[in-house]
């Protein structure tokens, strides 16, 4: 179990890497491997050891040969510009519809390697299906950067995913057949118009989500309360959907071999229930947590055939491990580890409750079994809560505290009324009598969401935190798959290590000042409260995600002269000084004022125009989140610690390369950074 630990590691340690690492270093496993088997033979313990590394080396030399063999990110065009393509997806918005387009052409350019995605205009008529020629004039840029210096990097996630921009729609869309049409592709637009066309509105959104894995179409205030009520994990089609409609496939081709006495009943079934979870899989748009359900459901079939136990550790290692193969970058993804983390604690918790329960067998009395099927359900959300909350700490920076009631509801309407009647609703689709199971499945969803919408409100239902670094998420990892894959009286190390990593996100300081990486947006942390300097077309979502990194609610905005939280912010009509400590480093923010004074006095200029001239002091102005995109300041005694983008992320092939300036050399200077 712990070898797929280690080739996690080992793509972990790729994408650390400061820079590309040299292809040899692909070459280090099958010798670390065969070295591992020769002295295995002779000292196991030295031979498991060579192993791990072994493995390690293997993921990251799978991370290094899958970013090797990505298409290089485009740069679309910096004006409007006619867009044309094959439609390889299609999803659906709350107001409109949002198309793939795979072979693309800006212009007449040549044709693009890369994916492009483009909201359509809410009120274009067209209805573009998979496989059709679309045409439309639209704006179109590269995906962006982090929103600060250690952000989730959406660059490094659209590389890997195959997208090289995304953009809007200015004018109606023009659709023409195409060849061929995609069969998944397809046959998944068309469910989801069916679904939303036979229930209206949020109810028709979340069912179509439930079948085909797509969230685009849910609004935000429904998506936040299943979030907040921690019923989110329901809408990303996973274990729970896959183990309903396989669990339903399996008992009905069993009960219809029933009679036939010389046939496996058993096995046919169970291989039958494996085809229909395939054909949900692909049907699913392929995610993570689905690819780890179906590994696990296959692997768990392959026991059930030859005898062997069906769920175990091993059978996790063994999905996580070809998760990991297929596709190295997914690691970093919050559903990856989300989805694992849950399914870890379920097995292992199991394993150690299940000697420990009282049996309830037939004879049981029925209460006892109600009682037991209750405990089982808790026991359920508060194990997989707990494993999940590091993940949603550092990824969201909130923490659910209702989100076993919620469960406890919604996940029995889910399996019982909910999957199966989405199941039938699919198999009557082409007798055009979906509307029978539809009706149903409708019922189940506004009961879910009724949960949903009353467990949110509820007061404290939902927390912002300060999220955990990456560090204290290591720890919290480790000491989770250390608690749960030991079976010995050591396992309990790993729950100091889960301590200290939920504990880590106050002892990590966060920035003093951001600066985004179009310079409209900078902000101040002052005290308890973040003041900001937005300028016109500033970015909402980038403001949102330095909340969360404050764990801050709201904003304020820069005043134009007083003095503001205990002295460490003092503003004048034409620039804000921030010291944070009395005997530390002063940034100065520039709003109109000449710079000779803070250049002189300050650690650090910022400045949302160039700042040009000599300056003694570090400047960070528009130059310089041009060059080297948004950047982090945190001021020390020791002077001002100054991050870019750049410089945290390293030369990746998915990080753009320093820009060059179209016009005259910009006489701005340079940025220390570290």
């Amino acid at each position: 179990m712990w070898l797929a630990v280690a080739l996690g590691a080992g793509v972990l340690a790729y994408f650390a890497w400061p820079s590309e690492p040299p292809p040899a270093a692909r070459w280090v496993a099958p010798p670390l491997l065969l070295l591992a088997l020769w002295i295995g033979a002779r000292r196991p313990m030295a031979g498991l050891l060579l192993g791990l590394m072994a493995a390690g080396a293997a993921g990251f030399a799978l991370a290094s040969w899958q970013a090797s063999r990505m298409a290089p990110p485009q740069e679309p065009p910096r004006v409007a510009t006619i867009l044309t393509g094959e439609v390889a997806e299609v999803e659906l918005l709350p107001e409109g519809r949002r198309v793939t387009l795979r072979a693309a052409r800006f212009d007449a350019g040549p044709v693009e390697e890369r994916l492009v995605r483009v909201r359509l205009k809410s009120e274009d008529p067209s209805r573009p299906q998979p496989g059709d020629r679309l045409k439309v004039r639209a704006m179109v840029r590269p995906p962006g950067a982090p929103s600060h210096p250690g952000g989730w990097d959406f660059q490094r996630a659209a590389y890997f995913s195959g997208l090289g921009g995304s953009g809007y729609a200015l004018g109606m869309a023009e659709v023409a057949p195409g060849e061929a049409q995609p069969v998944f592709a397809g046959l998944r637009a068309r469910i989801e118009e069916r679904v939303t066309a036979a229930l209206p509105g949020t109810v028709g959104a979340i069912a179509a989500a439930l079948i085909t894995g797509g969230q685009s179409a849910i609004p935000a205030g429904d998506l936040n309360a299943m979030r907040d009520s921690g019923l989110a994990h329901l809408l990303s089609v996973s274990g729970l959907h896959i183990a309903a409609v396989m669990g339903l496939a399996f008992a009905l081709v069993r009960c219809g071999l029933a009679f036939a006495m010389r046939l496996p009943g058993k096995a046919i079934a169970a291989l039958a229930a494996l085809a229909v979870g395939a054909g949900y899989l692909l049907l699913s748009g392929s995610q993570v947590p689905m690819q780890r359900s179906f590994a696990m459901a296959a692997v768990t079939t392959l026991a059930l055939l030859s005898g062997r136990r069906a769920l175990s550790l091993r059978v996790l290692a063994l999905a996580a491990a070809t998760v990991i193969v297929v596709q190295p970058a997914a690691l970093l993804g919050a559903s990856f580890q989300m989805s694992f983390a849950a399914v870890l604690a379920l097995i292992a918790g199991w394993e150690w409750l299940r000697p420990r329960l009282p049996q309830a067998g037939r004879r049981t009395a029925w209460q006892r079994r109600a009682v037991l099927a209750l405990f089982g359900i808790v026991a359920t959300s508060v194990l997989a809560g707990l494993a999940t909350m590091p993940f949603a700490l550092h990824h969201f920076g909130r923490v659910q505290f209702y989100g076993v009631v919620a469960n406890a509801v919604a996940v029995p309407i889910t399996s019982l009324l909910v999957m199966p009647s989405a199941m039938a609703a699919v198999l009557l689709m082409p007798l055009g009598l979906e509307g029978l199971a539809l009706a149903p499945m409708g019922w189940g969803v506004e009961a879910i969401l009724g949960v949903a919408r009353l467990v949110s409100s509820w007061p404290g239902a939902a927390l912002a935190v300060q999220p955990i670094p990456a560090w204290g998420l290591g720890l919290c990892t480790f000491g989770l798959l250390w608690l749960c894959l030991w079976r010995t009286g050591w396992r309990l190390a790993g729950v100091p290590l889960l301590a200290m990593g939920l504990l880590s996100g106050p002892l990590d300081r966060p920035p003093d000042l951001l600066i985004s990486g179009d310079g409209r947006l900078i902000a101040l942390r002052a005290g308890d409260s973040l003041f900001l300097q937005r300028q016109s077309g500033a970015s909402a979502f980038i403001r949102e995600n330095w909340q969360r990194v404050h764990a801050v609610a709201g904003t304020e905005a820069l005043p134009r002269e007083g003095e503001l939280a205990e002295g460490m912010l003092r503003c004048r009509a034409g620039a804000c000084a921030l010291r944070p400590d009395p005997a530390g480093a002063e940034a100065v923010l520039l709003r109109g004022e000449a710079p000779h004074a803070a250049c002189v006095t300050a650690a650090v200029v910022v400045s949302a125009e160039p700042v040009r001239g000599a300056c003694l002091a570090q400047v960070v102005d528009r130059f310089a989140v041009w060059r080297d995109g948004p950047h982090a300041i945190w001021l020390e005694r020791g002077g001002a610690r100054v991050v870019s983008d750049r410089a945290w992320r390293g030369d990746r092939p998915w990080v753009p390369p320093v820009p060059a300036p179209r016009g005259i050399a910009s006489t701005a200077p340079v940025a220390v950074v570290e």
